[in-house]
């Protein structure tokens, strides 16, 4: 794989940061310039939301919404060109993705022992491509609220990548209409805004933690945002990887 020569193996990357920071996307493709794993973690907590609503569970009974993701079998395909989750053998990439589920995910984000359950699984994970996995033991991309504080905070490179306000609203309103006009924006602002609010009671992903590098891609494009990750993983695993390509 590519960019495994250099560096130490296996390499945990975690990437936390805010609605619209870039850091999906941006996560992806470090993962894949450097032959890991990647875990999006968000997406199990929209796998989850998803499979409670499909069960009929009021997001409001805790307990409820809390067993049902005990039981939920959620598989996650690690490939950074091509990731896949699916529940009880239903494809649900897309359908996580739903404008309900983009509203309903705060409810079962936010619930303690959903957390809990899903920080384990993750763990579980990361764990995995340490010794073998879709790397072959080269290691992972893990990026989400609380990587590099509760589920990864001994990672080789921890990262908070972060933008202005303006920057990830605009961001998030070309991903969803197409567009980062006026009219785009609004219609995105409560949305990201209201995710990154009710996340914050839970996890801590607007300021860096003691170890945590945060690089702020404000003003830089997609391509000097990939770079600047993969400058940071470079200099605090003291490697050369990645930074040829």
């Amino acid at each position: 794989m590519s960019g495994a020569v250099g560096r130490v193996t296996p390499l945990t990357i975690a990437i936390d940061g805010p609605s619209g920071s870039g850091k999906s996307s941006v996560s992806r493709q470090v993962a894949h310039r450097l032959g890991l794993a990647y875990l999006d973690t968000g997406a199990m907590y929209r796998a989850a939301t998803w499979w409670c609503v499909r069960q009929g569970v009021d997001l409001a009974d805790s307990g409820g919404v809390a067993a049902l993701v005990a039981a939920m079998p959620l598989e996650m395909g690690l490939d950074p060109l091509d990731p896949t989750v699916h529940v009880d053998g239903t494809d649900i990439a897309e359908a996580i993705r739903d404008s309900a589920i983009s509203t309903a995910v705060s409810a079962v984000a936010t619930n303690l022992a959903v957390r809990a359950e899903l920080q384990a699984r993750q763990r579980a994970a990361i764990e995995a491509e340490r010794t073998g996995g879709f790397s072959g033991g080269a290691g992972v991309v893990a990026e989400g609220r609380d990587i590099t504080t509760v589920v990864a905070p001994d990672g080789d490179a921890r990262i908070l990548l972060t933008a202005s306000e303006e920057a990830r609203l605009a961001r998030r309103a070309r991903d969803v209409h197409g567009a980062d006009d006026a009219a785009a924006v609004e219609a995105t602002r409560d949305q990201v805004l209201r995710r990154d609010r009710d996340d914050s009671t839970v996890s801590q992903f607007q300021v860096a933690a003691d170890g945590v590098v945060t690089v702020d891609s404000s003003d830089l494009d997609f391509e000097e945002t990939i770079a600047a990750v993969l400058h940071v993983v470079a200099t605090v695993t003291g490697s050369a990887a990645g930074l040829s390509r």
